[in-house]
């Protein structure tokens, strides 16, 4: 069967299941939707009928309509119209016009008074302009990487339509084999942590499970594309888990050698990345490194990317399904669970995950649909790996900063600019605020600021209690007068030679940015402290002092190594971390519903994820598999039971 066979299918089968006095004048697959293009003019007939709801159901499809462009109002009297309608009071901030879509985006700063009352006032826009409205929140704090996409985007509405009709064409073209055939091939992130990349492959489609570098090893930085098992040619897809660069770092390196399909991940993911993989590209190119990708491979990416919501099936391939599910670890991370076939295989990779509620997020999701097979984190798996609670390390923290702040000393906390760095944000605002530490400057370098911004723009992907507070309490702990961005060299050693402060600075792992700036310069104050909050990676200069090293090397800017020795004072805190504990990820097997028949272990040490798959195999009784790099498991053949 061609695909222009399979498209006339779907369109009889849509025209069958629709109301005969609806007008259908195109039907288009945009990505994983179809696209539904009507005539009529009474939008009343097709709301009050159901009818894509239940189309949608039936089909088991994403589907959307919209109305052709000679029907849609004026832009200019449109704009006019919604302003008039909506009044003053929502504080519109922009309406824009997507004409490829026939969407109209409204941003203000109480989206809730533009929806209306039960959705009345879409209900409106749409029945008197013709334009499908959809509503986003004005971020409390500017973000030059969300202005920099939606600038991007307005600008290419038109090749990103034709992206989304190429992409449209290969996931809805007809299977070729009926036998389910399920393999996972072990690219990057197996028996280690960093360069995270999973294949999956069916007899029909090619999806990758992240694609990152390996910050800490120079040596091995990138998953291993070599092995026959991977083409370029033959992918259909990119899904990622979360914007760390260790599993999206290297999403553009594949569009620079020739990728063209699609990008699924969260709204906030896609725009994490895109601000870490442009400064990473600029950090390179300032250390006189060759990067692999180009800022524009990153903004190709950008292109490519479907922004999904937590809980949406969409058909990512002919025979794959991809719901994503929230995973605690970072904002907008995200497990995967792909469904293979008409039910015949699941599958749920957890990317990095916390099993535990923080101030920040809600705990990873639990329940799934089905679940055959599961991909789990061992980051903290092995069997001394006891992770504290966020009381005792809070507690810990507050000892610490009162100790450090009360001989004169300064506190580093090297944190990635992304997850770590939020979660302190909220605690130190409210210790200062409440009077637990005595209240001195907090300085914040490097990305945090930006990262941040980003976070305030999403507050439906943040914890249930921190979202009350944002939007209903007017408390949003990011916008505290309690903290101040450094953003050059004159501002740092200010910092520097000023008093007693918390300066929380990037890069977490001490490997270039700020943090190793802050650290030479106060290496030798036996009065100040250095705290680690997150994961070092092996190999990173994080690890080497944190293991009890007191001497370091520096590389000036003029390329001269210096030995520097350190009287900091050390800590880590392991309670602040992102990740879950041995114990955390027992409880999150034991509650998963349901139960999978296999688990397989990666992103830890190869001595942690062997250890945890041992102890889910002996306690949990369950199959399990702590694959190595450049291995293939059989998941599911055409003979087997599991």
């Amino acid at each position: 069967m061609s695909y222009e066979t399979e498209l006339e299918r779907i369109k009889q089968e849509i025209i069958q299941n629709l109301p005969s006095d609806i007008i259908i004048e195109k039907i288009e697959f945009e990505g994983p939707e179809i696209a539904v293009y009507s005539g009529n003019s009474n939008l009343d007939l097709m709301e009050s009928s159901n009818a894509l709801k239940n189309l949608a159901k039936m089909m088991r499809k994403r589907v959307v309509f919209r109305w052709n462009t000679e029907k849609r109002k004026d832009p200019v009297e449109t704009e006019a119209y919604i302003r008039n309608l909506v009044g003053e009071d929502a504080e519109i901030s922009s309406i824009e016009f997507d004409h490829t879509r026939g969407e109209v985006i409204i941003e203000s700063v109480k989206p809730g008074l533009v929806i209306g009352k039960k959705g009345i006032n879409l209900k409106e826009i749409r029945t008197n302009t013709y334009w499908q409205p959809k509503t986003i929140r004005t971020p409390p704090l500017p973000s030059r990487t969300i202005e920099l996409i939606r600038r991007m985007l307005s600008q290419e509405r038109q090749t990103q339509k034709d992206i989304l009709l190429k992409i449209g064409k290969r996931i809805h073209r007809p299977p070729l084999f009926q036998d389910l055939n399920v393999r996972l091939t072990a690219l990057g992130g197996f028996r280690e942590v960093g360069r995270s990349c999973i294949l999956i492959q069916t007899l029909d489609s090619n999806v990758l499970l992240d694609c990152g570098l390996n910050v800490g090893n120079p040596k091995d930085r990138f998953p291993n594309f070599f092995i026959p098992e991977f083409s370029i040619r033959n992918l259909d897809a990119i899904i990622v888990s979360h914007a760390h660069l260790d599993h999206c770092g290297m999403v553009p390196f594949l569009f620079k050698y020739g990728y063209k399909g699609p990008v699924y991940t969260t709204l906030p993911t896609r725009n994490i990345s895109t601000m870490l993989q442009l400064d990473f590209v600029q950090i390179c190119e300032k250390e006189g490194i060759s990067p692999p990708y180009s800022k524009r491979d990153v903004k190709t990416t950008v292109l490519h990317t479907i922004p999904l919501s937590w809980g949406k099936v969409t058909d990512i391939a002919p025979d794959i399904k991809l719901t994503l599910h929230n995973s605690g670890h970072i904002l907008g991370s995200s497990m995967s669970h792909l469904h293979f076939g008409k039910g015949g295989y699941n599958f749920v990779y957890t990317g990095d995950f916390k099993f535990q509620k923080t101030r920040l997020l809600e705990k990873a999701n639990v329940k799934f649909p089905r679940v055959e097979s599961l991909l789990i984190e061992s980051t903290y798996g092995g069997p001394q790996d006891r992770i504290p609670s966020r009381q005792e390390s809070e507690k810990e923290l507050r000892q610490i900063l009162n100790a450090t702040i009360r001989r004169g000393g300064k506190i580093l906390i090297p944190v990635l600019a992304v997850g770590r760095a939020q979660e302190l944000i909220i605690v130190l605002e409210e210790f200062i605020s409440k009077g637990i530490i005595d209240k001195v400057p907090v300085f914040l370098d490097g990305l945090i600021s930006e990262a941040t911004a980003i976070h305030t723009a999403n507050p439906d992907f943040l914890s249930n209690d921190l979202k009350e507070k944002i939007l209903h309490q007017g408390k949003n702990p990011f916008l505290s007068d309690f903290f101040t961005t450094v953003s050059s060299r004159e501002e740092r050693l200010n910092v520097i030679q000023g008093g007693p402060c918390i300066i929380l600075a990037t890069s977490g792992m001490l490997i270039g940015g700020p943090s190793v700036q802050y650290l030479k310069a106060l290496a030798v104050d036996k009065d100040s402290t250095l705290v680690f909050v997150s994961y070092q990676v092996a190999g990173t200069l994080g690890n080497r002092i944190q293991r009890g090293f007191k001497e370091f090397q520096y590389v000036d800017p003029k390329g001269r190594t210096q030995l520097i020795k350190s009287s900091l004072k050390i800590f880590t805190l392991e309670g602040f971390s992102g990740h879950s504990s041995r114990s955390q990820i027992s409880q999150f097997l034991r509650r998963i519903q349901p139960r999978p028949k296999l688990v397989i272990t990666n992103h830890g040490e190869s001595s942690k994820c062997v250890s945890l798959s041992t102890m889910i195999h002996k306690k949990l009784k369950k199959t399990t598999k702590a694959p190595k790099n450049c291995e293939t498991l059989v998941l599911k053949s055409r003979n087997s039971t599991r």
